[in-house]
């Protein structure tokens, strides 16, 4: 007999997961993180990265372990629910689909304008809304088929990225680094804390896919764990490569005068080899790997984060609907694409990547609460894997990710009020029809 309520399908093993997790968060590498040099300069933002890099370690290995506890589609949702209550388990939830919508549209944009380099003739947000349906589709197909495509491309992104280290590091120079390293003072490291965070976003998208994951107890674990120190390596190597080839100046303007550039690596490359070398031209190209790697796999962590609203009632329940054939939530699937194709016409790619931001760090703070309050109200609960230095560990991810939200918020108060502004009126939704 037909089943009267499919399941979505386990077939994910440690590489697929490594694949996905690196894969989320590598565009990050390629565009967005140097628009943070232009806030707080070389110094700046590496001071910015260097905590990031910190919270997103504490908070990698804290959020594994609930992960790994309670294997659910719905990922931060799930836990806050399970260790805060509905009201927080809502919050988190949201703030999160905020997250995983918002980050799309950005990295859509920025496919668009590295296609419009070779197609001129199509326009950039024309570019962009197909690559929307195509990826929206292969999710939709399949997961295997949509995470076996997402390790193929985050493999090219990751070496076209040693590539480009290789290139690049025969010019560096420590004396780059220096150059007007502090601009706005240690206030611009402040100003500089999301496009830090870029350089990380979404890599916590590895918990979404836990009930599509074969043994999700082990394989999380060593999947969350390798990427994370896969992205920091590669992490540090693009900020030193491409900032120490002419200064911090010379990855944000293409000239002097001119607007703040999303292609940090073909700007630093153009500094040494020219536009018209094969080295350019490679980067330009191939790099589009890194962003497809980034656009495809948030929209597939997307999906289950809306189907597990959707799924619970916190969201129309057609949400929650997993198609019959393929096992996958289309519904959530394309529900967010439409989201993200009406975020794509505003245009603002610094912009959007903050309010994911504001989305991302509500969601760290919320889970490090719930893993800190599940240890005390559930300490009998399976937990194959255990953080490290609990309680040390979660609280220190807890508390950059709290110093950060405050800072954001100070710095992009009508954002912050955007933000907010979704977070009030879905929350009153919800309250409404959850009595």
């Amino acid at each position: 007999m037909e089943e009267q309520a499919p399941q979505l399908k386990k077939t994910l093993g440690p590489l697929m997961l490594w694949g996905l997790g690196v894969g989320y968060v590598i565009s990050g590498m390629y565009f967005g993180w140097n628009l943070g040099l232009e806030k707080g300069g070389t110094l700046g933002l590496a001071i910015a990265t260097a905590f990031i890099i910190v919270m997103y370690l504490a908070f990698t290995f804290s959020y594994t372990e609930l992960a790994c506890a309670i294997p659910k589609a719905g990922g931060a949702f799930d836990y806050a629910m399970r260790g805060l209550g509905k009201n927080w388990g809502f919050l988190g939830g949201m703030a999160q689909n905020i997250e995983f919508i918002f980050a799309p549209p950005a990295i859509a944009f920025a496919i668009g304008a590295y296609l419009n380099i070779f197609m001129p003739a199509v326009p950039i947000i024309g570019i962009a809304i197909i690559a929307y349906l195509i990826f929206t589709a292969l999710n939709i197909y399949g997961v295997r088929a949509a995470a076996s495509f997402e390790l193929i491309i985050t493999i090219i992104a990751v070496i076209e990225l040693l590539i480009f280290a290789g290139a690049s590091l025969p010019s560096f120079e420590w004396a780059n680094l220096e150059k007007n390293a502090l601009p706005n003072g240690y206030a611009g490291a402040f100003a500089a804390l999301p496009f830090a965070i870029w350089f990380f976003l979404a890599i916590e998208g590895v918990a979404n896919v836990a009930e599509e994951t074969v043994n999700p107890q082990r394989n999380i674990m060593i999947g969350f764990g390798s990427a994370i120190l896969t992205l920091v390596v590669l992490c540090i190597l693009t900020f030193c490569s491409s900032v120490g080839v002419a200064g911090w100046e010379a990855v944000v303007f293409a000239e002097p005068g001119a607007a703040a550039s999303d292609s940090p690596l073909p700007l630093a490359l153009a500094k040494i080899y020219g536009e018209g070398h094969i080295l350019y031209t490679l980067v330009t190209s191939i790099g589009l790997f890194g962003l497809v790697a980034s656009f495809h796999g948030i929209i597939l962590a997307a999906g289950r984060a809306t189907f597990e609203f959707g799924r619970v009632g916190f969201a129309p329940t057609f949400l929650g609907n997993i198609h019959k054939k393929f096992r996958t939530p289309s519904n959530a699937l394309i529900f967010n694409m439409f989201v993200g194709i009406v975020a794509l016409f505003t245009g603002k790619t610094g912009e959007i990547i903050t309010i994911a931001c504001f989305g991302a760090l509500t969601l760290y703070i919320v889970s490090m609460i719930a893993l800190l309050r599940l240890r005390k109200n559930e300490p009998d609960l399976e937990r194959p894997f255990k953080v490290p230095l609990y309680p040390f560990t979660p609280i220190v991810a807890l508390v950059i990710a709290s110093v950060s939200f405050v800072a954001i918020t100070f710095y992009n108060p009508v954002l912050a009020a955007v933000y907010f502004g979704l977070l009030g009126v879905s929350f009153a939704w919800f309250k409404l029809t959850n009595n």
